[in-house]
């Protein structure tokens, strides 16, 4: 079991405790959306998909509940996967739920320490993440944390009803300052 310890925040795997606070975050368009697809499913294909993800390096299931430090509380969940079948690149996502914990710095802490864990533990040379143009937090995240903005896919995601822009982000092993050892 791995556990990520940053200074303000902790993320630990996912238990079958968070699955109804998770299931309700994913089931709130205004929560996974604006900027991402939101599509419903039922409580039982929920809890499948995250239980069967820890074997398949595609699955957008989350890895790693998001908690704040000092209260312990589920505030997010971050994930990543393996975005193509023959680039070798791993790709990042992360959502806070709890409204009031955005802009805290718990999201970048989070992808910070999941973006090293990567870089230690695997020996993938870039992490990337992709996000609407519309959404300016995000893409800040991404870049405080070395992330470069590679370029602008468009009309590469559909969601509420029409086509959206989407930035796409890399931070290379050699990004990293200091580049974490692999191993």
């Amino acid at each position: 079991m791995v556990v990520l310890e940053g200074s303000t925040v902790r993320l630990r795997p996912v238990s079958p405790a968070d699955y109804p606070v998770l299931y309700d975050w994913y089931q709130d368009p205004e929560l996974v959306a604006p900027f991402d697809r939101y599509a419903s499913e039922s409580y039982a294909a929920f809890v499948a998909s995250l239980e069967q993800a820890d074997g398949d390096p595609a699955s957008l299931a989350p890895r790693f509940a998001v908690e704040r430090r000092a209260e312990r509380d589920l505030v997010g969940v971050v994930g990543f996967y393996r975005a193509h079948p023959v680039l070798e690149y791993v790709d990042v996502w992360y959502v806070l739920g709890v409204r009031g914990a955005r802009g805290h710095g718990a999201g970048s802490e989070s992808v910070g320490l999941v973006a090293d864990h990567l870089f230690r533990t695997t020996t993938v040379e870039r992490v990337g993440a992709v996000c609407d143009v519309g959404n300016v937090p995000s893409y800040r995240l991404l870049e405080r944390l070395g992330f470069r903005r590679e370029g602008t896919l468009r009309s590469a995601l559909f969601h509420h009803g029409r086509w959206h822009d989407v930035h796409v982000y890399g931070l290379t092993r050699a990004d990293r300052t200091p580049p974490p050892a692999l191993g």
